[in-house]
This record gives C-alpha cells, sequence and structure tokens, in this order.
C-alpha cells in the first residue's frame, strides 16, 4: 500500500492537482469520462492514452458504458502505465445489455422494472457482480472508488404515481444496505471507497426525486463512523447550476455541504447543458463553408437532385423514399437544430436508409454499364450531400453557441481567445471546491481543447454560474 499511495502524493506535489475530498488521494483537475468509449474505435483508446501521456490521472466509467466496453478499453490502457497514478472511478445499478441478460437468468431483488429494456438495481446481490465484472474487465485487484449510478430510478419510478414519504425512507433504507455492502467490499481489498453518482443531488429540495447528499451521508454515518463514503458525482454545466446555486442540503448547496464534510465531487456533462427539455452543446462548431440556410441548402443539393431525377427518366427505377436522397434531407433539414441530432440520427435516417436501397437497386436489362456508371456518381453526390447537410447542421449549433457565448459575458466572462467549451471548463475547473470536471475526450483534438482551457487563467466560477442561473 505505500508504494500504492507514493504514485498519488507525486500528484499531490502538481500545483494543479485538487484533493478529492478526504481520500488522501490527489486527481486532475479534468478527468477523463468514458461514456460513449467504444471498445473497437482505435482514436477513443488513442484520446486515453493522450490523457494521461499530457498528466491527467483521473478515469471515471461505468459497467454500463457500451455494455462493459469502456471499462475493457481503460483495462487495455491501465496494463501500459503505472497504475499507481491513475484514479479509476466506476459505477453500477443499470441493467441493460448483457447484465439485462444476467438479470433474467439470476432474479435479483429489489429490481426497477423502469422501462422495456431499461433496469435498475443496487441490491447487495447486483452490486457483487458489478464489481467483480469492473474489476475483471479492467484488470484491476482493486479498484479506487465505486458509485451507485442513478439510484434515483427507484424515485423516478415512483414518481409515475405519486412520490410519498415512505417511498424516500424506503430508497434510503436501499442506500444503506447498498453501503453496508460495499463496506465489506473495501474491507476485502475490492474497492478503496464508495459514493453515489446522482442526476438529482442539484435539484429543488422540494422535487419529488431530489436525492439528499446529507441522508446519504447519514446512511453512511449509521454504519461506521470510519466509513468509506467519500465521493459524489453529479452534473454542473453554464445551464445546469444547481451543485452551486441550490441550497437543499442542511442549509447549503451540494458543492458546499461536500466541501464542509469532506466528501470529493466530480462534476458530469460539462459541455452537455440540458435546458429546457432540450440539449444545448457548449463548444464552438468550425465553418466548414457549408449552408447555414434551407434555401441554400436546397441550392447545393441540386446537382444531386438533378441526377437523382436521371435514374427515373433513363432507367425507369424508383428513386429512394418517394422522391430521393435530396429531398429526403431537405425534409429532414428543419429538424437538426444542432450538429448532436444531425451525429445520432443521421445512420437511422438516412445512411441505413440509403444502403438499403442502394442494396436492392438493380440495373434494367442491358443498361449495366450506364448504370454502373450512374451508380458511381451517385454515391459520390450522396457522401457530399452527407457532408453537407453535416456544414448545415453544425452551423445551427453556432448560432446557439453565440449566444451562449452573448450570456456568458453577461455574466462577466467574456475572452475572444477562449473557444465556447474552453470557457465552460474553465468555469468549473476554477470553482475550489470541487475536486474534478469529468469531459467526454473521445478524439484527441477534444483532449487538446480540453486541456487548453488550463493555460487561461482562473475566473471567479461561482459567481459566473450564478449570474447564469439568474440570467432570462
Amino acid at each position: 500500500m505505500v508504494s500504492r499511495l507514493k504514485g498519488f502524493a507525486q500528484g499531490a506535489a502538481r500545483a494543479d492537482f485538487k484533493p478529492l475530498g478526504q481520500t488522501g488521494l490527489w486527481c486532475h483537475p479534468l478527468g477523463f469520462g468514458c461514456y460513449r468509449i467504444e471498445e473497437d474505435d482505435p482514436a477513443h483508446e488513442a484520446a486515453l492514452r493522450d490523457y494521461l501521456a499530457r498528466g491527467g490521472n483521473l478515469i471515471d466509467t461505468s459497467a454500463n458504458y457500451t455494455d462493459g466496453g469502456a471499462e475493457r478499453v481503460v483495462g487495455r490502457v491501465l496494463r501500459d502505465v503505472d497504475r499507481a497514478s491513475v484514479i479509476v472511478v466506476t459505477k453500477g445499478g443499470y441493467i441493460q445489455g448483457d447484465n439485462l441478460r444476467l438479470a433474467q437468468r439470476r432474479n435479483f431483488p429489489e429490481v426497477v422494472r423502469y422501462a422495456t429494456g431499461l433496469w435498475h438495481c443496487i441490491h447487495p446481490e447486483f452490486l457483487a457482480t458489478q464489481i467483480e465484472r469492473s474489476r475483471e474487465r479492467m484488470g484491476l485487484t482493486t479498484l479506487d472508488v465505486f458509485l451507485l449510478h442513478n439510484p434515483e430510478y427507484f424515485l423516478n419510478a415512483c414518481e409515475k404515481r405519486g412520490v410519498i414519504a415512505a417511498d424516500h425512507d424506503e430508497f434510503y433504507r436501499r442506500v444503506r444496505e447498498a453501503f453496508a455492502f460495499l463496506e465489506t467490499q473495501v474491507a476485502a481489498g475490492a474497492i478503496r471507497f464508495y459514493g453515489v453518482s446522482s442526476n438529482n443531488f442539484p435539484l429543488p429540495a422540494s422535487d419529488p426525486t431530489h436525492t439528499s447528499i446529507a441522508r446519504c451521508l447519514a446512511q453512511a454515518e449509521s454504519i461506521a463512523p470510519d466509513h468509506h463514503f467519500k465521493v459524489v458525482q453529479f452534473p454542473l454545466n453554464l445551464f445546469e447550476t444547481g451543485a452551486v446555486t441550490e441550497v437543499n442540503n442542511a442549509g447549503l448547496t451540494p458543492l458546499a455541504f461536500c466541501a464542509a464534510q469532506g466528501i470529493g465531487t466530480l462534476a458530469n456533462r460539462p459541455l452537455n447543458a440540458f435546458t429546457r427539455q432540450h440539449m444545448i452543446r457548449l463548444a464552438d462548431f468550425a465553418s466548414q463553408g457549408g449552408p447555414s440556410s434551407l434555401e441554400a441548402l436546397s441550392l447545393a443539393l441540386s446537382p444531386l437532385s438533378e441526377h437523382e431525377g436521371a435514374l427515373a427518366a433513363d432507367f425507369g427505377l424508383p428513386l429512394m423514399a418517394d422522391g430521393g436522397l435530396a429531398k429526403w434531407l431537405l425534409q429532414l433539414a428543419p429538424r437538426l437544430s444542432s450538429a448532436l441530432v444531425w451525429e445520432q440520427n443521421a445512420y437511422r435516417l438516412a445512411i441505413l436508409p440509403l444502403r438499403q436501397w442502394l442494396s436492392q437497386l438493380a440495373p434494367p436489362p442491358r443498361r449495366e454499364g450506364a448504370f454502373e456508371a450512374w451508380r458511381d456518381r451517385f454515391i459520390e453526390l450522396a457522401n457530399e450531400a452527407l457532408q453537407t447537410v453535416a456544414s448545415f447542421a453544425a452551423a445551427q449549433s453556432q448560432r446557439a453557441s453565440d449566444a451562449v457565448r452573448r450570456r456568458l459575458a453577461a455574466a462577466g466572462y467574456a475572452d475572444e481567445r477562449q473557444g465556447l467549451s474552453q470557457m465552460a471548463i474553465n468555469t468549473l475547473r476554477s470553482l475550489p471546491d470541487l475536486s474534478c470536471a469529468l469531459v467526454g475526450m473521445r478524439q484527441a483534438r477534444y483532449v487538446a481543447d480540453a486541456f487548453g482551457a488550463l493555460a487561461y487563467p482562473p475566473v471567479d466560477g461561482e459567481s459566473i454560474l450564478r449570474r447564469m442561473a439568474a440570467a432570462p
């Protein structure tokens, strides 16, 4: 154990590292968030290696991320680094994918069947399987931090019929039973510390699904005075400011309460803000010289439209989607409010139907050569069209980003040198009581951008977040 702590002590000597509460661990202000890390994408693994090479030392993952794939990527990378210099945080609770098949075989107690294909459980019997599987996937004897992953699914399910006080009592009883089990895992050397990751920590105390850090702490204290409940995780960004602004824990905000109690704090979603029932990506979108209006998009897609017209006129074959790909993309365009919307829907709404249509398209008799030439040119134009639509969606995102920049300037943060993502990250890393901001960095350029935020001077993060929250 002495050699293990030595690596973290070296991190503590770095001026930019922060204490992870009272765990004795010191972490880089930026953590590598593994949500959406795919095990078969070399760029994702390369990004994690780049993060560690730059001096980062906290990896946040989950048994649920890409159905265990993210943990397997972490395991491959950890084999090549000094284990003592890296803090590994993982989580358990979701029952989806492989875990759903496991739960159907094992019939675990106290499962919350929230929706089709989405169950949840924090019962010790299920948590035991998650810790074992996480350790195996990452090749670790000991997990540094294990978090209950969004246990509020129990309260969310109760909300469908109306949450009552007894539901909260049952919720914290389940939390206490989970904590009691996790203490045995600490004693066995399987984990070092535990805690809770909850999207509902920042909610008003009056919200029926609010999760209270104070009540979670009380459960741990009822088990043992020297408990190992030492870390929590919650959303925090320029729009979801509740961790800094919402007084909901014994007269304190979540961040202030944790600071007073020596609990380490991890902020997720620093660049993905959910506000007014939609998401804003807190980043700039480089201009690709593409169209920014529907009229310009229609003009840019006209070569594809004209080429598609020849399919019916010259070959007598049906167009894709009763009008062709160009027409279909123009119908989709008004729904593309951001680059993320296009990224999330492009395959399902455009690429997959296009591939299926092409696979079924057969040349008319004795016209094979002419048809092959038509198809080759069509594929070229179709790929250009998809890139054009991506540029159009990015332009819509940039409009939203420009509006956020104006709002940030009004809140006291205006710096034209910085990208919006760097401003968002710098605001969080400037909070003295926040241990670490978890940033999704699936590409090397995202790693470089995030670390670039640290080159700028800290700001008054709390004041900026409070002004952002107060803005109409």
